[in-house]
């Protein structure tokens, strides 16, 4: 795929992982220095700011990494939750072994140009989004 513009797609877990030093951060680190385009689902922030809240009790840590996902939610292009998204998520949700918070994400992952490159931790969407024609970046 020399040449060819890449969309990297970020769920909840990858876009908590870029706020947390570890070998996740790292790895979606890498997926968006490999490909320009950044997205992720409207919903995404909104689950990720809960769990900030489960990641620490300390209410200075809580606030620097809601601050660092701010940052990078402002460098991504945010595709919108609206009734398509919605009613894909269901079919989605009636035909595959997903929540349906999680095809919400893949729905909205759908209507990007593809290729596409699924960013997630949760094992659980690993297989979906393969089924989906997504590359996948976990670890």
């Amino acid at each position: 795929m020399v040449g060819t513009e890449v969309t990297v797609m970020l769920d909840t877990s990858a876009l908590l992982a870029l706020a947390v030093d570890g070998p996740q951060r790292v790895t979606v680190l890498d997926a968006l220095d490999a490909d320009p385009v950044w997205a992720a689902s409207a919903m995404a922030l909104t689950e990720a700011l809960p769990g900030v809240d489960r990641l620490t009790d300390e209410s200075i840590l809580r606030a620097d990494l809601e601050d660092a996902l701010r940052l990078v939610w402002d460098h991504l292009h945010i595709v919108p939750v609206d009734q398509r998204c919605l009613d894909r998520a269901a079919a989605l949700a009636r035909t595959q072994p997903v929540r349906l918070s999680d095809s919400i994400h893949f729905a909205a992952a759908e209507r990007l140009p593809r290729p596409i490159r699924f960013v997630t931790f949760d094992p659980a969407q690993i297989g979906i989004a393969l089924g989906l024609d997504f590359d996948v970046v976990s670890t």
